[in-house]
C-alpha cells in the first residue's frame, strides 16, 4: 500500500510539476485575461457587491461567492510581483494533484490496488486535465475536486460533517456540482438521521458562511448571473452540435440553450438521486456518472467543461477513463492550438463529437457495473482495519466499482 500511494504521489507531483511549467511559460486563452480583469474590479467593489456591477469590457462576472474571495488573494499574490497568468492557473492545477490522490484512495476499495495506482496516475497524466489545468486555468477542476471528496468523505470515510463541507465548497467554487448535491443529500439520509443531519449541517454552515452575505444583499443579481447562467451560445459540442449538424431550426437549439437547458440538468439530477438511492455504497461512482451525463448533455460548449468526466470516467473504469480523457485530450489540445478557445475548426469539432461518443459509451457501462453490485454491499475495509461487515462479493471483469 504504501508503495502505491508513493507511485501516485510521485505520478502526482510532477503532473503538477507539468501543468506549472505550461502555465508560466504559456500566455493561456482569453479567460486567463478576463479573471485578471475580475481580480481587478473585486478590489475595487468587493466579493459581494461585484454581482450588481456593468463591468464595461468583461463578460458578466457568473462565478460562485468564494472564487470571488479566491481572486482577491490571487490578485494580492500578483501585487507582490508573482505573475497573475500564473496564478490562476495554480488553483485547478493543485487540484488535479489532489484529485488523482482522491481518486486512488476512491478505487483502491472497490478494486484491485493495481488498478487503483493506474486511475490515479491516469489523472495525474490526463491530456485533457493537463490541457485545461495548465493552459486554461478555469475554477471546473477545483469544483470536481470537492464533489468527489464530498462523496469519498461520506461513503468511504463516513464523515458526515467533513463531506457536507466539502460539498458546499464545491457548489461555492463553481456551480456546476450542483447537480450531484441532491445524491449526496439522499446518499446521506440512506445512512440513517444521524448521518443526514451532520451532513446538513457540515453543508449549512459552510454554504452560510459564504453565500449568505451576497444572498442578503444582491440577492437578484447573484440568481441573474450565477443561478441562471446557461453557457456560452457556441455550437461545438454534443447535442447542440448535433443538432445543427442535422439542420434542426434555429428555434429548437435557442430553446436548447435557454429555458430547455433546465431540463437537462432535471435529467442528470434524477440520474443521481436515483442511482444514489439505490446503491449508496458507490457514491463516487454516481457523482462521476452524474457529472458526465451533465457534460453529454451539456448545452454550452467550452474546452474547460471537458474536465467535467475526466477524473469521474476513471472512478467508474480505468479504460473508460483512458479512452475518454486522450480523446478529448485531444479536442482540447487542438482546440487550443487553434485561433480561439470557442472557435473550433470541423477537425476539433468532428474530435469532440468521437469524444462524446466515448463518454456515452463510458457513463453507460459505468452504470451497469454500479447497478450489478449488491445494495449493501461496502466499500473494502481498509489494511489494518477489521471489516464491519460480510466480505465482498465477485465484481464484473475490469470494474472500478464494487
Amino acid at each position: 500500500m504504501r508503495r502505491a500511494r508513493a507511485v501516485v504521489l510521485v505520478a502526482a507531483a510532477v503532473g503538477l510539476l507539468t501543468r506549472m511549467i505550461i502555465a508560466a511559460n504559456m500566455p493561456g486563452p482569453a479567460d486567463v485575461r478576463i479573471f485578471a480583469g475580475f481580480a481587478k474590479a473585486l478590489t475595487v467593489y468587493g466579493p459581494v457587491r461585484i454581482y450588481e456591477q456593468p463591468l464595461p469590457g468583461l463578460p458578466v462576472y457568473n462565478h460562485p461567492p468564494l472564487a470571488g474571495w479566491m481572486l482577491l488573494g490571487l490578485n494580492s499574490l500578483s501585487e507582490l510581483g508573482m505573475s497573475f497568468a500564473t496564478l490562476i492557473r495554480s488553483p485547478a492545477s493543485i487540484a488535479d494533484f489532489f484529485c488523482a490522490l482522491l481518486v486512488f484512495e476512491i478505487v483502491r476499495r472497490r478494486a484491485t490496488l493495481g488498478k487503483a495506482v493506474l486511475c490515479g496516475v491516469g489523472v495525474a497524466a490526463s491530456p485533457v486535465l493537463i490541457a485545461t489545468s495548465g493552459y486554461h486555468g478555469n475554477t471546473d477542476e477545483v469544483a470536481i475536486m470537492f464533489a468527489l471528496a464530498a462523496a469519498h468523505l461520506l461513503a468511504d470515510r463516513k464523515s458526515p460533517l467533513a463531506a457536507g463541507v466539502a460539498a458546499a465548497l464545491s457548489i461555492s467554487v463553481k456551480f456546476i456540482p450542483v447537480v450531484v448535491v441532491p445524491a449526496l443529500f439522499v446518499a446521506a439520509l440512506r445512512g440513517g438521521r444521524p448521518v443526514l443531519v451532520r451532513f446538513a449541517a457540515g453543508f449549512g454552515a459552510l454554504f452560510a458562511l459564504v453565500w449568505g452575505p451576497v444572498l442578503v444583499t444582491v440577492p437578484q443579481h447573484l440568481k441573474q448571473n450565477v443561478l441562471e447562467y446557461a453557457g456560452g451560445s457556441y455550437r461545438l459540442w454534443g447535442l447542440v452540435r448535433f443538432a445543427d449538424v442535422l439542420g434542426l431550426p434555429d428555434s429548437v437549439i435557442t430553446f436548447m440553450q435557454g429555458g430547455g437547458h433546465f431540463l437537462f440538468v432535471l435529467v442528470c439530477v434524477a440520474a443521481g438521486v436515483w442511482l444514489a438511492w439505490l446503491r449508496p455504497a458507490q457514491l463516487p461512482g454516481v457523482v462521476g456518472v452524474t457529472l458526465g451525463l451533465l457534460l453529454l448533455l451539456s448545452t454550452a460548449s467550452g474546452l474547460q467543461y471537458l474536465t467535467w468526466g475526466a477524473a469521474g470516467t476513471f472512478v467508474l473504469g480505468f479504460w473508460e477513463g483512458l479512452a475518454y480523457s486522450c480523446v478529448v485530450g485531444l479536442t482540447a489540445i487542438l482546440g487550443y492550438s487553434g485561433s480561439s478557445a470557442v472557435r473550433w475548426s470541423e477537425p476539433v469539432m468532428y474530435v469532440g463529437a468521437a469524444g462524446w461518443i466515448v463518454l456515452a459509451a463510458g457513463l453507460a457501462t459505468g452504470v451497469r457495473r454500479i447497478l450489478a453490485t449488491r445494495p449493501d454491499t461496502p466499500a473494502k475495509t481498509p489494511a489494518g482495519r477489521a471489516p464491519l461487515s460480510a466480505p465482498r462479493t465477485s465484481q464484473p471483469s475490469g470494474s472500478t466499482v464494487n
